[in-house]
């Protein structure tokens, strides 16, 4: 693999704006990230098309929700890698999510990112994102939160993909036709 780059990059307009609008969580092993993910045949790093996928669990959010991605990189062991951070918080307690966090704490859920740029990713492509924080908070004064916060965590060779897709129905459609659960 070389190292050497082959793109610059001009000063960008002042268009994009931060945050994220969805996540669509899709059961671990839902499809095999060597043979079920096609790439665009430029760009390694755009996901054009993923099999195998049946449902795509879609989580809403509002307010202060965030993805980062800190990238490792070690000259004296020859590695890098890119630590995926994903902090959601779901508003108002009621079973059906309490026994859903429950599943995701134990699981280790692919998830795909939307942000307000109607931009999608593919977070723990390979090896999934963890739960590795989160409460069930009930607040003490009257407008504090009444939810959950949930921070995943993943760890892949590479940034999160870019998913070829700018629209709901266009990711439904790129993953196979998989239904997007919201209930």
């Amino acid at each position: 693999m070389s190292c050497d780059i082959a793109n610059g990059r001009l000063e960008a307009c002042k268009d994009s704006v931060a945050g994220l609008d969805a996540i669509y969580i899709i059961n671990y092993g839902a499809y095999d990230s060597d043979s079920d993910v096609t790439y665009d045949g430029t760009y390694e790093d755009l996901i054009t098309d993923v099999q195998g996928v049946t449902n795509l669990y879609k989580y809403e959010l509002k307010g202060a929700n965030s993805f980062d991605q800190a990238i490792t990189s070690s000259r004296d062991n020859g590695t890098t890698y890119f630590e995926q951070t994903l902090s959601v918080t779901l508003k108002k307690q009621d079973v059906q999510t309490h026994k859903t966090i429950k599943l995701l704490a134990y699981g280790r859920p692919h998830i795909v990112v939307r942000n307000r740029n109607n931009q999608f990713f593919l977070a723990g492509l390979k090896r999934g994102m963890d739960v590795t924080a989160g409460t069930v908070a009930n607040g003490t004064a009257i407008g504090d939160l009444s939810g959950y916060t949930l921070t995943f965590t993943g760890m892949e060779n590479v940034a999160a993909n870019f998913l070829d897709c700018a629209t709901e129905v266009q990711l439904a459609a790129m993953f196979d036709g998989a239904a997007i659960v919201t209930a």
